[in-house]
């Protein structure tokens, strides 16, 4: 009987952290940084200061090899956006004044690893 309580308790518990990592990962998020694509992200990772080198993604090179994906530099961290990120991205980039150094925010939920975007804006 005892160990049928423990066996239980313990696949009770085991399923409430999977509960509540599920909901931890779809809680809403706003990120403030610099959209980057996914093919020069590892690149500006591996530098000294990454948020600063995701400053210096020019903007064209950026919306061409949007093909690859996008993502946003925030805290020092790259993210990579949904499908619908990436074609928001990709418009406010395309709309933005600036060929480098543009600032986004950028809200939505994490998913599976990735930014699901509800919106995107430049910051000024």
């Amino acid at each position: 009987m005892t160990k049928k309580l423990l066996s239980l308790a313990i696949t009770i518990t085991f399923g409430l952290s999977l509960a509540v990592v599920a909901v931890a990962d779809d809680k809403p998020v706003t990120l403030t940084g610099h959209i980057v694509d996914k093919a020069c992200s590892a690149k500006v990772a591996k530098k000294e200061n990454p948020q600063a080198a995701s400053a210096e993604e020019a903007k064209d090179c950026i919306v061409r090899c949007s093909k690859s994906g996008l993502g946003i530099f925030a805290d020092g961290k790259y993210t990579e956006f949904d499908e619908k990120g990436v074609a928001l991205a990709k418009a406010a980039l395309e709309k933005s004044a600036k060929d480098k150094g543009a600032t986004f925010k950028v809200s939505g939920k994490i998913a599976d690893g990735k930014l699901m975007v509800d919106s995107v804006s430049e910051v000024q």
